[in-house]
C-alpha cells in the first residue's frame, strides 16, 4: 500500500490575515473577486468570501452593497485589531490579575519599557493612543 504524503495545513488565521492584508493595502472597499486578485488568484472566489464573510462575523471588517453583492473594508488598522483581540482574550478571563501578571511576565525588556512609559502616561490620554487635534494650537 503506497503511503500519501499528509496534507499540508495553513497555520491558523492565515487566510484571515492575508485578507486583511490585502484590505488594509487597498485604497477602498473590495469585493470577494478584488481581494481574489489582490491575493494572487490562488484562493477561490467561495474561498475569499466565506473568509470575509467570518470577518465580518468577527467585527474585523465592514461591508456595504454593492450591486448584487458586497465589498469590504477593515474596521481598524493591524494595531487596533490586535489590541481588540488582545482585550477579547482578558475578557474571557475569570482572574484577569493573574492573566494580565502573566503577560507582562513573558514581555521583553523593551515592551516592558513600553508599556511602563504607556501606562506612565495614562492619565493624560496616552492610555487611549494618539488623539486626533492633540497637542493643535487653537
Amino acid at each position: 500500500m503506497a503511503e500519501t504524503s499528509p496534507v499540508r495545513r495553513r497555520p491558523s488565521g492565515e487566510l484571515e490575515a492575508s485578507v486583511l492584508a490585502a484590505l488594509w493595502a487597498a485604497e477602498g472597499p473590495l469585493s470577494p473577486a478584488e481581494v481574489q486578485t489582490a491575493l494572487g488568484g490562488r484562493l477561490a472566489r467561495t474561498t475569499v468570501t466565506t473568509i470575509l464573510t467570518r470577518l465580518h462575523d468577527k467585527g474585523a471588517v465592514s461591508r456595504s452593497r454593492a450591486g448584487r453583492g458586497f465589498v469590504y473594508s477593515p474596521i481598524e488598522d493591524s494595531a487596533g485589531l490586535t489590541a481588540r483581540r488582545m482585550r477579547h482574550e482578558l475578557d474571557k478571563q475569570h482572574d484577569r490579575g493573574t492573566a494580565l501578571a502573566r503577560f507582562v511576565s513573558q514581555l521583553t525588556g523593551e515592551d516592558e519599557e513600553l508599556l511602563r512609559k504607556l501606562l506612565g502616561g495614562a492619565g493624560d490620554g496616552a492610555r487611549r493612543g494618539p488623539q486626533p487635534g492633540a497637542g493643535d494650537a487653537s
